[in-house]
């Protein structure tokens, strides 16, 4: 299915969508807030920003979700990536962001891809990867499947799904008893190396060998040539943190950078990288329900004076809901009344069926989007948006924590219109007339409040073709690589140690048996791009639509054929799709995507277990059956 470019508002009459006026439509989006805000208060609301928007529009959403409405529920797809990997860096360092430029992965003598197959799904970063190898790097690709990067790979260690943590303690413990790890970075600049060494200790070559499926000979063979390295990168994507222990698996390859002390020096790091083009901007901005823009925490009584100062309203002294507590407030009927800009979570939420039920429990539904996806089908009132890569100005924050300028170079079709000036306009009918002279005044507004990006300016941008943060000074740029203060011999300069983790394995939580004996995992392909709405309306000669990948013996076990129609049901729903036969699986791993689910809607057999701390659902291990179908007659 291919998408048209929404033109015109549309209000819902009689069951149905009809075209509107922008006067109409925005009247009719903010009465529906104001109604349920007096009705059941603030935290009635809630907000999914954008993260493919600009850092201006994230952060004039997240304004008008704590200043207009009054509440910190406001967050992003980020939920369903990578939350945990910020969790996790957050706990360990103080910050989210990945530690290191993209230009290292190309100077480094060791590349850890694990949980990540970049050259599909983060094309652009795997070119650096690539340069890096052709530099001499070697490069280790830890995955379930033999993916199109672990094929550049030295070594591939194709792991059980969910076994991260045993692989992970097991790298350490060899490290540990071969005398490689870095005891003087250890001993002044981390803290809990010894529980940490204790809980490793069972995980033996051979142990993790039988839960892992990983040859202990590979397992060592990495665990040397990380620690042996002069300088290491460690990169993951949802590989790791679509999971229900996510920010635990995300703190497993953490105390192996701690161990060895790859991290804070140029060429060593960890790097998460990212999908949606401004994930880390999103984040950044405050469009998360934990922090306000520059990633300061909301629970700091100075920090909220100063917004609060700033902004003439106060701030909640809490945290808002994140997405997934958001649909769970949903069908508990907390949440009554929700914002939704440029998120599609019917199709791109786990357990699909599931949040469209509770979507559609709302009092009241306003949906900001180019496209009138499946949510915005279901929504109150849809108001057309701009396509922010080409029709806005503003900024973006790439993975490697780069700010760049993105320039308007087309004018909105129709009546669509800026992000900005929608939520400006929202705003001004709920009492508060922001009155923004463009997208360069929104970020100076930024720059005020948060010192890690005060050094940025359009100007600065400009001249530089973008900045990395933190760059608290418009007269200095700061190193490529953050936590460089772990090497400093002075205490004081050195701040807070970063301690290790104390992780215990959890297996998948929905468990293989008799009648769903195969494991799902989910991914992305390099034609298509998560839900289709952005890419289904390009041709590509690759694009071959929504398959079930085999193996050949599992194929050849259930009596089924390349191209031929089958059905796939976990616990939770049932889809049919063509076969396709993938010889790089291994007997028991199925491998779906989620890029058409118009025609078949792979997250309704995904579930919804999520990682307690950072709320990102199991989308990497439902148990399925596949089932050959019996023709009528």
């Amino acid at each position: 299915m291919s998408y048209d470019r929404l033109t015109r508002p549309l209000v819902r009459e009689n069951g149905a969508l009809r075209e509107a006026t922008w006067a109409e439509a925005l009247d009719r989006a903010a009465e529906g807030f104001r109604r349920n805000v007096a009705e059941h208060g603030p935290d009635c609301f809630a907000m999914l920003s954008c993260a493919r928007s600009t850092n201006e529009m994230n952060y004039v959403g997240q304004k008008f979700t704590r200043v207009v409405i009054g509440t910190n529920n406001v967050d992003s797809c980020n939920r369903t990536c990578h939350a945990p990997s910020v969790a996790g860096l957050s706990a360990v360092f103080g910050s989210g962001g990945g530690t290191s430029s993209y230009q290292e992965v190309e100077d480094t003598d060791v590349i850890v891809m694990w949980g990540s197959a970049a050259r599909n799904a983060h094309p652009i970063f795997f070119q650096h990867v690539l340069k890096g190898i052709r530099n001499g790097a070697r490069m280790f690709a830890v995955d379930p499947r033999r993916t199109g990067t672990a094929q550049w790979a030295d070594l591939w260690l194709g792991l059980n799904v969910g076994t991260d943590i045993p692989l992970a303690h097991a790298v350490a413990r060899e490290i540990i008893h071969a005398g490689l790890h870095n005891e003087a970075f250890i001993e002044r600049a981390t803290v809990g190396f010894a529980a940490f060494k204790e809980c490793v200790e069972p995980w033996t070559l051979t142990a993790a060998e039988q839960v892992t499926g990983v040859p202990a000979a590979a397992i060592r063979e990495l665990a040397h040539a990380y620690a042996r390295a002069d300088r290491a990168q460690l990169c993951w994507t949802l590989g790791i943190t679509e999971h229900h222990n996510a920010t635990d698996n995300v703190r497993a390859l953490i105390n192996l950078a701690l161990l060895t002390g790859h991290v804070g020096r140029y060429g060593s790091g960890l790097s998460p990288l990212r999908g949606q083009n401004n994930v880390q901007g999103g984040g950044d901005m405050g469009a998360i329900p934990n922090r306000l823009p520059g990633f300061q925490d909301i629970l700091d009584p100075d920090l909220r004076a100063r917004f609060e100062s700033a902004w003439g309203a106060p701030i909640q002294p809490r945290y808002g809901l994140n997405l997934t507590q958001m649909l769970e407030g949903m069908a508990e009927g907390e949440v009554t009344t929700c914002y939704i800009v440029g998120e599609n979570p019917v199709q791109s939420e786990a357990d699909s069926l599931a949040c469209a039920k509770r979507l559609a429990m709302l009092d009241h539904l306003v949906v900001q989007d180019i496209f009138l996806t499946r949510t915005a089908q279901m929504a109150d009132v849809v108001l057309p948006a701009s396509a922010a890569w080409c029709e806005a100005e503003g900024t973006f924050t790439n993975s490697e924590r780069r700010v760049q300028r993105v320039r308007k170079a087309l004018e909105p079709p129709g009546e669509a219109r800026d992000d900005i000036w929608i939520l400006c306009e929202l705003a001004r009918r709920l009492g508060h007339d922001w009155a923004y002279d463009g997208a360069e005044e929104v970020w100076d507004e930024l720059r005020s409040l948060s010192p890690q990006h005060r050094g940025m300016s359009y100007r600065r941008l400009t001249e530089l073709q973008g900045i990395q943060w933190p760059c608290p000074s418009e007269d200095a740029l700061e190193p490529p690589y953050l936590h460089g203060r772990l090497w400093e011999s002075d205490p004081e300069r050195r701040g807070a140690p970063a301690p290790f983790a104390v992780l215990e394995h959890s297996p998948p939580v929905d468990l293989l048996d008799e009648e769903y004996p195969l494991r799902l995992t989910t991914g992305r392909r390099l034609d298509s791009y998560n839900t289709g709405v952005q890419s289904s309306g390009f041709a590509s000669p690759l694009r071959r639509g929504e398959t079930v990948e085999l193996c050949p013996e599992d194929a050849q076990r259930l009596g089924v054929a390349a191209g031929e129609d089958v059905r796939i049901t976990s616990r939770r729903g049932s889809v049919v799709a063509p076969v396709f036969i993938d010889p790089a699986l291994r007997p028991g791993l199925v491998f779906m995507t989620f890029h058409f689910p118009d025609d078949v809607d792979v997250n309704s057999l995904t579930i919804e277990a999520t990682c307690p701390i950072a709320g990102t659902a199991e989308f990497k291990a439902a148990a399925v059956r596949v089932e050959k179908l019996v023709k009528a007659g």
